[in-house]
């Protein structure tokens, strides 16, 4: 007996396995769902169930005479819905709300809208065609768009979106799927259309997949004819029919019947929308389709010219479907199926059949409590940040890049660069976003007979390509003449190829040989165009793959990838996740702090997945306000020196096996072996957890009693025994550094439950580094660490490099140098080195500082080098001693333990990591949300006043970054 329920039960949970589920049912209120399904249809006229499955599509941009003509066909006929077309958002709401107040049952409101409103609407941004999404890999993104396309439309009341496409593309010469389709393999399109159908799903939003069983192997447009499907019926079930499949089983809501010939399964000139093989046999019977079967459009000449049949509605009605779309005479098609019932053609079964299934879809979207949908800030809801952030993401994951000749990609340094745009577009915003890199020329009007002499000096050409971005049926093929040029600057000049329409276009290039690298952007959107300039410069990741098939060359799945940044881009807020108008607090705070006398200036830059997208300066260099801070200003970095400078040597010392964690001082310096700090580990001392002294004010014993420089000391020329300069015209004594050495040495342990922060452990790192390699620390520091990233103003000693003007000062110095210190750092203690010490001394503006940080982010690799290998930053990210109540990482501060405003604002992650400078200076990156902070000012000038920091400045900026995340 046991063993027979044991069968029983696994035989049910195999036959509701092989079953596709009913996506009408509202599984939420199953019950109530069908008592008002019930009462519904029970309360209907003849003519009112027959007006239910008729659903004509209405223009909004149109005039009055087609708005009433539309209010006449509901009120008379007692339409079930309305499908919304071409016009503006606040009039088709408007017209939408008028319509449902005459309706004395809801309308079912459905549009067109395969990439969302846009396709119809105008004033509102289109997400990318669904090829362009067919080369996006992350499905959690495109399912992320699906769920915002369906709240646009749920904004507009919409409760039906005809999409997704489930066409598979494979025919290059479709006049009428093309860029509407998401590639040229079932397992793609399911993939895709999976993802944007359960987005919209989650949005509450109905979703259709079409044009079955199949319109992606057409030469034709049922717009105009009816196409011819010639494959096999084994063929057309097993490839063109597996998206609906396996979608249908996923749960989607409608299917679209297309109007094609397709004689291996229907009578042959049949159009299939109207044949009960293909909807009845195939649709519903053999794939358990229990959800709308719609009609493609009714008017679209592939069925509206079939002259067999009496009546076009009636006959796709008793072929099976469910809605009948656009009919050409709504009338005359009630008229005809209310005959047909009269007669007992049609029966009472077939028609509750589906007009319970259309209520049933009402009920679903909530049209049981229908109300009216507001106009108020219409427009703007349907524009938000999270939109314009999902369409650049997109784009950029859509990115693919098809050649890369030695590894051209992404460019380096070029010394002669130059850009030819060809096409019929603009390409403004691929040059604008170009010129942000490099030094670039334009070169215009070019023929295949002067393109060579107008490039004679020219060693590198970007050659773009632009058509027109309006629709996803406009001419996208390269011109003869385009090919011309291409292939002779191909033959003679180092080419990069970068082409921003549909992937068919390709098909010209097929045999040009000497084309560097290729990169397939698209479409010529403003997005696309500024992505694809971030991507040939490095600032982009590319990871796009090729959706369909194009030639022997360039084959569907085909995509080089590059992913780590090469160099930080630019991007606006919103393209990254920001909501602008929050992010006005960053200015605020800056100009109170400023206002308040709390720095005469800051530098703000903030970036997110490698590119900046807010870099502002604020105030003056000092409060005579004689020079505006500007964003390559050079700032006293002070602590910040001891993660931008010395800590990357450290991990480059890991990584090359010469230090570990357990490294102890005595291994650093032999000599100090018989200290009593031997035996303390690179571990605790770079997490100040080594009982050092916090900081020892050497610069107090060369003071005299009136705390001016002794003449013992310090001299105001240079000499061979006085060679430190601490300020312009004071030099110290040059074997001072020994002295500073020995009294670390010396100093005092702190008792065994005491641990501090200490700027000791940076004065021995630099002292091994530099006996190690026999090298200066700033020669070593620029060598190991600045060069190879490309980095260029940030050093120690900046007026050795940089104009003064370019350099703000630190401060009036009134208690050692008793002078302006411009140019001289801050940190006495790195001053008396010469300018250079391990724990501070370093100058820079903030796209250097966010530069190292980004290379943090990226695991040690920025400027197409690996400069610190990924497994040793993780090492030092960690705290080690949170148990003890020690919240920092090796070398790296970390978010405090509980509570806001001390190292972070309290609102970061917890794998976040950076530093703070005594001199107001601030960097942080937070992995997580991939966002690095870096504000840099001169809070200790004109005096050590510290009202920046007990104001919480760094942290409140960082705190409001963070709350104007969209997500």
């Amino acid at each position: 007996m046991k063993q027979s329920v044991l069968y029983f039960l696994f035989l049910s949970a195999f036959l509701s396995w092989g079953q596709s589920p009913d996506p009408l049912v509202f599984l939420k209120d199953r019950e109530g769902q069908q008592r008002w399904v019930d009462s519904v249809y029970s309360n209907f006229s003849l003519k009112e169930k027959v007006g239910q499955l008729f659903m004509p599509m209405v223009f909004s941009k149109q005039d009055s005479t087609h708005y009433n003509f539309t209010l006449d066909l509901i009120k008379k006929h007692k339409l079930g819905g309305l499908v919304f077309s071409l016009g503006g958002p606040v009039e088709q709401t408007q017209w939408l709300n008028s319509f449902q107040a005459a309706s004395q049952t809801p309308l079912l409101i459905a549009m067109d809208a395969e990439w969302g409103v846009a396709m119809r609407l105008d004033s509102v941004s289109a997400f990318p065609w669904p090829m362009t999404l067919g080369a996006v890999k992350d499905t959690t993104l495109l399912r992320a768009i699906g769920e915002r396309m369906g709240m646009q439309e749920k904004r507009l009341g919409i409760h039906y979106s005809f999409s997704p496409v489930l066409d598979i593309n494979t025919n290059p010469k479709n006049p009428i799927i093309g860029n509407r389709s998401y590639g040229a393999s079932a397992e793609r399109v399911i993939r895709q259309a999976s993802a944007v159908m359960k987005g919209h799903h989650q949005a509450g939003i109905l979703t259709s997949g079409k044009h079955f069983p199949g319109h992606g192997d057409t030469a034709q447009d049922s717009h105009k004819t009816l196409p011819t499907v010639s494959f096999s019926a084994a063929r057309i079930k097993e490839i063109e029919v597996e998206p609906f499949r396996q979608l249908i089983r996923n749960g989607l809501s409608s299917v679209m019947v297309a109007h094609l010939n397709v004689p291996s399964i229907a009578e042959e000139g049949l159009p299939s929308s109207l044949s009960k093989e293909i909807i009845q046999g195939l649709l519903k019977d053999e794939l358990d389709f229990k959800g709308l079967v719609v009609t493609d459009a009714l008017n679209m000449k592939g069925v509206s010219e079939y002259s067999k049949v009496e009546n076009i509605d009636l006959t796709a009605f008793l072929a099976g479907h469910d809605i009948l779309l656009i009919s050409n005479n709504i009338p005359l098609g009630i008229q005809a199926i209310i005959k047909a019932y009269n007669e007992g053609v049609v029966s009472e079964e077939r028609l509750a059949h589906s007009v319970k299934k259309i209520l049933k879809a009402k009920y679903k979207v909530g049209l049981n409590k229908a109300q009216a949908i507001d106009t108020e800030n219409l427009i703007e809801d349907l524009n938000t940040e999270q939109d314009e952030l999902l369409n650049y993401q997109a784009m950029g994951k859509a990115l693919t890049l098809l050649q890369n000749e030695n590894e051209l990609i992404p460019l380096k340094a070029v010394s002669n660069l130059g850009h030819i745009a060809l096409g019929d577009a603009s390409g403004k915003a691929f040059f604008e976003q170009l010129k942000r890199y490099e030094s670039i020329q334009k070169i215009e009007n070019v023929t295949p007979t002067n393109v060579l002499e107008q490039t004679s000096k020219i060693d590198t050409l970007i050659v773009s390509f632009h058509r027109s971005n309006a629709t996803p049926w406009k001419a996208s093929d390269f011109s003869k003449n385009d090919v011309k040029i291409i292939s002779k600057l191909a033959e003679h000049k180092t080419v990069i190829l970068d082409v921003f329409v549909k992937p068919y276009a390709l098909a010209a290039l097929e045999g040009i040989k000497g084309i560097d690298a290729l990169l397939l952007s698209y479409q010529n959107s403003p997005i696309a165009q500024k992505l694809s300039a971030d991507a040939l410069f490095g600032s982009q990741t590319i990871e796009g793959t090729l959706p369909v098939n194009i030639s022997k060359s360039f084959k569907e799945g085909a995509g080089l990838t590059i992913k780590s940044i090469y160099r930080l881009g630019v991007a606006s807020p919103s393209e990254l996740g920001f909501e602008e108008e929050k992010l006005k607090a960053v200015a605020q705070l800056a100009m109170t702090a400023i206002d308040s006398m709390m720095t005469p200036g800051m530098n703000i830059l903030i970036s997110r997945k490698g590119k900046v997208v807010y870099n502002k300066s604020f105030g003056y260099h000092t409060y005579k306000k004689e020079q505006l801070v500007k964003k390559s200003d050079l700032y006293d970095l002070a602590s910040l020196t001891k993660i931008l400078g010395t800590l990357p040597l450290v991990m480059q010392g890991m990584g090359q096996g010469k230090l570990t964690l357990e490294t102890t001082i005595a291994d650093l310096l032999p000599e100090w072996k018989e200290s009593d700090k031997a035996t303390i580990t690179l571990k605790r001392m770079l997490s100040h957890q080594a009982r050092l002294f916090p900081w020892i004010p050497f610069y107090k014993e060369t003071l005299d009693s009136n705390g001016f420089p002794k003449k013992s000391m310090y001299k105001t020329k240079p000499s061979s025994r006085y060679s430190l300069p601490v300020t312009q015209s004071l030099f110290l004594n040059s074997k001072f550094e020994e002295e500073m050495y020995k009294q670390i040495r010396e100093s005092k342990l702190l008792g065994p439950d005491e641990s501090k922060y200490s700027d000791l452990p940076y004065y021995i790192l630099k002292a091994y580094f530099e006996n190690q390699t026999g090298k200066k620390f700033d020669q070593l520091v620029q060598e190991r660490i600045f060069s190879p990233l490309g980095l260029k103003r940030i050093s120690y000693n900046p007026l050795d490099h940089f104009s003064k003007k370019e350099i703000v000062p630190s401060e009036i110095d009134d208690y050692f140098r008793h002078s302006e210190l411009h140019g001289y750092v801050h940190d006495m203690g790195a001053a008396m080195q010469n300018g250079v010490g391990g724990h501070a001394g370093l100058f820079g503006d903030v796209y250097s500082v966010a530069a190292i940080m980004q290379m943090y982010l990226q695991k040690g690799s920025y400027n197409g080098v690996e400069l610190i290998q990924g497994s040793v930053i993780d090492t030092f990210n960690k705290a080690y001693f949170y148990d003890l109540g020690n919240r920092r990482g090796i070398g790296f501060d970390k978010p405090q333990l509980m509570g806001k405003h001390q190292s972070t604002c309290g609102c970061v992650s917890e794998t976040s990591f950076g530093h703070s400078g005594y001199t107001g200076t601030y960097a942080w990156a937070d992995p997580e949300k991939e966002i690095i902070i870096v504000i840099l000012a001169n809070r200790t000038y004109p005096k050590d006043d510290k009202t920046f920091s007990k104001n919480n400045i760094r942290t409140r900026i960082q705190e409001a970054v963070y709350e104007s995340l969209i997500y």
